[in-house]
């Protein structure tokens, strides 16, 4: 960022993510954390102590400290039903924020901090991270992919956070928001079954979802996989679509991908000698093809977001994952959750 004016940035709860946050802001250039905001005073401490900037216990506390020279950018890691309570007075005064997902726990609430964010001229990003993750920006640096079938599972097991909400707002409206992004559309039809076990919220849920035709006329389906309650941690995303097939494990940081306009001449052999009868049991498909492993970036996922929302506090551009986004991800994850409930989703204790 050069010389470029450094913008003063806080962080407003300073939990299991926050203080990731925290950390970002401290070592990014072009970046100054000034502030720490988390009701628990020993927690803010631990983090100031580490990464400097001044402590409080609220929000107004902050805003109303004479000492500090104003505050430019702010993220909120606040669990999701704070956040409105912790974006609006920030907002309203012009404050950009960054807040982490999903946006709010419900799509009223998520209007009410998009106007808030209107009214007050601020940038409001919404912090979809896998968006910026290496992974995905390799699949989404593939071109002309027009997807099919998407598959996509996203397990691990509980780690007691984020239990104000169930597994569709805590871990599945990170799909829902590539989705999204990926076919620019919500989806038209919705078929989900879900289980709760530790609470009255949902840890696990299996979602089937109809995308509608794009401008090539072709439809896509979704099969969407959430679990908090697995004995492994697994992020994998498949995606088949006209010309190619796409497989990717985020763990890992792999992504594969085999393009049909790429094996074209072997393709074309193999349906001449099927059509000719020949018996081809003893041909290895995979020894025949080109399979391409693509290349992963290694950069910190969180490190290009935060330098992206910054960007748009700088330029006044509008950020990658605006209001709208966001809302996008909340609108399915309730509607999956309408329809797994209506399927007779219970608790099996």
């Amino acid at each position: 960022m050069g010389t470029e004016k450094t913008l003063r940035c806080a962080v407003i709860g300073v939990g299991r993510m926050g203080r990731h946050h925290a950390r970002v802001y401290a070592q990014l250039e072009g970046a100054e954390l000034v502030g720490v905001v988390d009701g628990d005073k020993e927690r803010r401490d631990d983090i100031i102590e580490e990464w400097g900037g001044k402590g409080y216990a609220t929000v107004e506390e902050m805003l109303s400290d004479a000492e500090l020279p104003g505050v430019d950018a702010v993220t909120i890691a606040t669990p999701t039903v704070y956040h409105l309570e912790a974006a609006a007075p920030l907002l309203e005064r012009g404050i950009a924020c960054l807040i982490e997902k999903p946006l709010a726990p419900t799509t009223e609430i998520a209007a009410a901090i998009a106007d808030a964010a209107e009214e007050g001229g601020a940038v409001l990003q919404v912090g979809h991270v896998v968006r910026y993750d290496p992974v995905m920006r390799a699949i989404a640096s593939i071109e002309n992919l027009r997807p099919r079938f998407i598959e996509m599972v996203r397990i691990s097991p509980m780690t007691f956070r984020s239990t104000d909400v169930g597994v569709v707002l805590d871990m599945m409206i990170h799909d829902l928001d590539v989705l999204t992004m990926l076919l620019g559309n919500e989806p038209t039809d919705i078929y989900a079954n879900a289980v709760s076990v530790m609470g009255e919220a949902e840890d696990v849920c299996n979602a089937r979802l109809v995308f509608p035709a794009g401008s090539d006329g072709l439809s896509c389906t979704a099969n969407v996989t959430a679990s908090r309650l697995a004995l492994k941690t697994e992020r994998k995303l498949r995606i088949i679509s006209e010309d190619a097939y796409v497989s990717a494990d985020f763990v890992k940081r792999s992504v594969t991908l085999i393009q049909k306009s790429v094996n074209d001449p072997q393709l074309t052999e193999l349906r001449r000698r099927l059509a000719e009868g020949e018996d081809l049991s003893s041909v290895d498909y995979v020894d025949i093809i080109d399979v391409e492993e693509m290349k992963v970036g290694d950069a910190d996922a969180l490190t290009l977001q935060a330098t992206d929302f910054l960007n748009s506090v700088r330029n006044g551009s509008p950020p990658e994952i605006d209001a709208e986004a966001g809302s996008m991800a909340i609108r399915t994850a309730e509607r999956i959750v309408q329809q797994a409930t209506a399927a007779g989703a219970k608790s099996v204790y």
